[in-house]
């Protein structure tokens, strides 16, 4: 994403006993006064033009004032929330995501605490059944706005092709591999 000035909303969740009790309401606001207080252009995040249940709601910012800003070749949505007029936008690259690297390719970060358990369960089992693959730790600003594709914390890739920002289970792995 491309938008130097804005506050990037990456997971705004209110489960269970506390939905429909105005909690996501108070924190989307809080999320509006603080990118204002901190002089921000407006807020964005991911969405998708069919809803996955691993992003947050896009229908409740929408009603909150978000847009559809910019959208990739595979379903992806950008939505923004604009103080000023500006709009942020997705990189070319990302619109269509491909790599040069053939083999099982991981991009992970740390920001979800169910990564570290699959990341050390899919190097296992490549390693134990001589699988290349490759993993990188996005682990700075600078490696996640590099990404070829719209996710920063978890993409995989086979054949140089986008597969999922799931994350993966053996199973699901393997079915990638037999592609």
């Amino acid at each position: 994403m491309k938008g130097e000035n804005y506050l990037y909303l990456y997971c705004l969740w209110v489960l269970g006993d506390y939905k429909r009790k105005g909690y996501g309401s108070s924190l989307l606001a809080y999320c509006i006064n603080d990118a204002k207080a901190k002089g921000k252009s407006g807020i964005c995040m991911l969405g998708a033009q069919k809803q996955k249940s691993w992003l947050s709601d896009q229908t409740f910012v929408k009603k909150n004032g978000f847009k559809t800003v910019d959208k990739t070749n595979n379903g992806y949505e950008l939505l923004a929330l604009s103080f000023d007029e500006s709009t942020p936008y997705f990189p070319e690259k990302v619109k269509n995501p491909t790599i040069e690297n053939k083999e099982l390719t991981i991009y992970y970060s740390m920001q979800c605490p169910f990564v570290f358990n699959t990341i050390k369960k899919i190097k296992q089992y490549c390693t134990e059944n001589n699988i290349p693959h490759s993993l990188y730790h996005i682990d700075t600003l600078q490696k996640a706005k590099e990404l070829p594709c719209v996710f920063n914390n978890w993409a995989v890739f086979y054949k140089g092709i986008f597969e999922t920002v799931n994350l993966l289970d053996i199973k699901y792995l393997e079915r990638i591999l037999k592609k």
